[in-house]
């Protein structure tokens, strides 16, 4: 009885250990971490922010920003609402993008656009970050309007959301890919 027990606790073990090497893989990359302090009455209160962009390198990327009293938890809270933001892209053979996209978010503008293989992530500051922990390895981004990280960031987010394929495309519109 006894070693039936120690049997299925065992297994129990074995278990958990092989669902968790199967759980996909993470990329964190951190874009800035800037101090802010609050003024209150008693005096400044000061914070950490942190910014950082989650992916698994393989067409799945989310930003996410956070505020704690000391620069570790700013950035466990802020990996957490990366996670939370998560969104899926489509990525060619090449593993470039699709097709050309803008993505706008504040005052900031992105422009993408396909690049052959072998050119790299050509593009700068938080918009290169974002496209590295996605997984595209061929394109060029251009990053017009305010130099602000975080905003550059979210716009190279809604401009990779804005992505299709053309199969999606053609069952949107009820045809075939002939």
């Amino acid at each position: 009885m006894s070693s039936d027990l120690k049997k299925t606790n065992k297994l129990k073990k074995n278990f958990r250990r092989n669902n968790n090497l199967q759980e996909p893989k993470f990329v964190e990359r951190l874009i800035k971490i800037s101090r802010v302090s609050k003024v209150t009455k008693g005096g400044k209160k000061l914070s950490f922010r942190a910014i950082v962009v989650i992916g698994d390198e393989n067409g799945k990327v989310g930003v996410g920003v956070a505020k704690a009293d000391d620069v570790v938890n700013a950035f466990k809270k802020a990996k957490t609402d990366g996670r939370k933001n998560l969104i899926k892209l489509p990525i060619t053979k090449s593993l470039s993008i699709p097709h050309n996209v803008v993505g706008n978010f504040g005052a900031c503008k992105v422009i993408m656009r396909p690049s052959i293989e072998g050119s790299g992530v050509i593009a700068g500051g938080a918009v290169r970050i974002v496209l590295e922990v996605a997984g595209v390895k061929n394109v060029i981004a251009k990053q017009l309007g305010s130099n602000n990280l975080l905003n550059n960031a979210r716009a190279s987010i809604c401009a990779l959301e804005n992505l299709t394929t053309k199969s999606q495309v053609a069952k949107k519109r009820d045809l075939t890919l002939e």
